[in-house]
């Protein structure tokens, strides 16, 4: 941890005014930017110019001067360290609880409830929208079919089993009384997800809603943390709760937590991660700003001996992160991509921390300093996490009536040159794991609803997850419905949303690229790690409600977007009133879309002609 000057072991140490040259010439590589709604804000990028027959500021000054007429904007040395380091928060000015006619008591009040009652109250709309009839359609939607079965088996042997291909509609008819086999059956996906699933199978039954709470509830609970970590990212509530909201009316979001599928369990743990490491990003900067020296005016300055050489110390938000990426790759794989990037910026963080707070070679800091215990606390924590996941097959029996390839080590690789050092569990989840491989790699089997990753940005090709077509007066149809009614589940993101995200994400790079804001970069490098991957996997069978997984981070590129278009607090009140009109529009229309599509995201029966409107594009049907 940092400790004060006074205590720290003598160095040799730069002279006052070095330390100052130095710090502000740290400070010039380290640009921000005065944020539209939050105010100044640091960014931790660092110069992609590494010429070295020129000074630092000199370099800084060249490659931004070539990057003015993208609009980049280069910034002034001012204000303490410490802010730079961890930013207030921003409040509302005392204007609007004047224009409210709130009085100053209550004002100041609602102000310091709002951190936590304006997300809660975003959730309680979020969790009303996605439990209410939760078990309709009384059906095994999708692949259901696969995992609420496997759900059940998992949390009654510690593995899936093989079920009879007409076991769906006796277990609608029984309400979930029906023996469970004892044939291990080959799966492709870790257990985590499903054991998820499984507690809600185990406290309400094996039924819809049984096999749906969990992902509901899930589901609800991303809406809570999207929300704060908004807020914590933007220094905002209002853009925190902004951004939470525009996810609790996403029609992927909501379809995907009604259902009991792995991908919306996946993208819970994958925004949890980013949480944790963002709390980390804020306790480690402000352990940094606690150690730097202050000037006679109680303004903390950059020093090269404290951004240099302070330790950080104990990290448990880091360590929280790791298991969270170990529960994301225990769920699928592709979390792997997730915790890969995830590392990465997060070590970069750290690059930019030490860098604002003075120091002269920030890169070599942190390898000395933060990249060993970053490691420890990521990696290795998740690696562990993912083999205690299957802890329930590792435990199974190894006679052939346990867990698939459970035996394997026993009976087919009992000549493996390794069996000697590793015990039969690990060389048989190995065999296990090379297979499940195997079958991802290779799967190419065609689909009426496969879909290729450059149409899922906006929403080109959905997936129908249930459809029926009952008669008038028949199964909620009414009887004033003509021809007949379509009942569907449609997973597809709420349309102005995802097309309003495309121009976010185009603005968030923009804002990377040329601002040089982190915050922008933090949402893009969320992006990238869910959706990038997916492109090098273009031949295979794959599907849109894989973007599940992206979405939260969509959702805060398009908060920011919004918030851009509101404009800053230093703007004209026409300028702001204008700019707040059209995001108020912007984000109506996507409540009206959401409300528009609610029939085919809940499976409520509507006139065909009504659902045949609700098909915007041919790609959809």
């Amino acid at each position: 941890m940092g400790v004060p000057a006074s205590t720290r072991v003598p160095v040799t140490r730069p002279s006052s005014q070095e330390r100052t040259e130095a710090g502000h010439t740290a400070h010039a590589r380290d640009s921000h930017s005065a944020v539209p709604y939050d105010g100044a804000v640091t960014s931790t990028a660092s110069s992609p110019d590494t010429r070295q027959e020129q000074s630092p500021l000199e370099q800084r000054q060249t490659w931004q001067h070539r990057l003015r007429r993208f609009g980049h904007r280069p910034s002034a040395v001012r204000g303490d360290v410490r802010d730079r380091l961890v930013p207030p928060y921003t409040e509302p000015s005392g204007r609007l609880w004047k224009t409210l006619g709130v009085p100053p008591l209550l004002a100041d009040r609602l102000v310091r409830w709002s951190g936590w009652g304006g997300p809660l109250l975003v959730t309680l709309v979020a969790g009303v929208l996605r439990f209410w009839n939760l078990g309709h359609p009384k059906a095994v939607i999708f692949d259901e079919t696969y995992y609420a079965k496997d759900a059940w088996a998992i949390v009654h042997r510690g593995f899936e089993v093989n079920w009879d291909k007409e076991v769906n509609r006796l277990i609608l008819d029984s309400g979930g009384n029906v023996p469970i086999p004892t044939d291990a059956a080959y799966v492709v996906h870790p257990p985590v997800g499903k054991y998820v699933i499984g507690l809600g199978e185990l406290i309400f039954g094996f039924d819809p809603f049984g096999w749906r709470f969990m992902t509901a509830l899930l589901g609800t609970l991303s809406v809570l943390m999207l929300c704060r970590i908004g807020r914590r990212l933007f220094r905002s509530t209002f853009l925190g709760c902004l951004a939470g909201a525009l996810m609790a009316v996403d029609g992927l979001h909501f379809v995907m937590s009604r259902t009991a599928l792995l991908d919306g369990v996946l993208m819970f743990f994958v925004l949890a991660a980013f949480g944790c490491l963002l709390i980390d990003r804020d306790k480690a900067r402000g352990k940094l700003a606690a150690a730097l020296p202050v000037d006679a005016d109680g303004r903390a300055r950059p020093d090269v001996d404290v951004a240099e050489n302070t330790r950080i110390g104990f990290r448990p938000w880091r360590l929280a992160a790791g298991l969270m990426l170990g529960l994301a790759i225990g769920t699928k794989w592709n979390g792997l991509y997730v915790m890969a990037a995830f590392c990465v910026m997060s070590v970069l963080w750290d690059v930019g921390a030490r860098r604002v707070a003075g120091a002269v070679r920030p890169r070599l800091a942190v390898l000395k300093r933060d990249l060993g215990w970053a490691f420890l606390s990521t990696v290795p924590v998740a690696v562990f996490t993912y083999f205690a996941s299957w802890i329930g097959w590792i435990l199974s029996a190894t006679d052939g009536s346990g867990g698939y390839y459970r035996d394997w080590a026993t009976r087919d690789g009992r000549g493996s040159d390794w069996s000697w050092l590793f015990p039969d569990w690990w060389r048989s989840l190995w065999h296990y794991e090379n297979q499940v491989y195997e079958f991802h790699v290779g799967l190419s089997s065609p689909h009426t609803y496969e879909s290729n990753p450059w149409s899922w940005i906006v929403a080109g090709r959905p997936v129908s997850y249930f459809y029926e077509s009952p008669a008038p007066g028949v199964d909620g149809c009414p009887v004033d419905a003509g021809e007949k009614c379509a009942q569907e589940v449609l997973a597809i993101g709420t349309p102005m949303l995802w097309w309003v995200g495309c121009l976010a994400l185009l603005y968030v790079l923009w804002r990377w690229a040329f601002r040089r804001d982190w915050r922008a970069g933090a949402i893009a490098c969320g992006i990238a790690a869910g959706y990038a991957p997916w492109f090098f996997y273009q031949e295979r069978t794959i599907f849109y409600f894989y973007a599940i997984v992206f979405l939260p981070f969509l959702c805060l590129a398009v908060a920011m977007l919004l918030g851009a278009i509101v404009g800053p607090p230093r703007s004209t009140d026409t300028r702001r009133v204008a700019g707040a009109t059209a995001a108020g529009v912007l984000t109506l229309l996507v409540v009206w879309n959401f409300i528009y599509f609610w029939p085919i995201y809940t499976g409520t029966p509507i006139p065909i002609d009504d659902w045949r409107s609700r098909m915007w594009l041919d790609t959809w049907v």
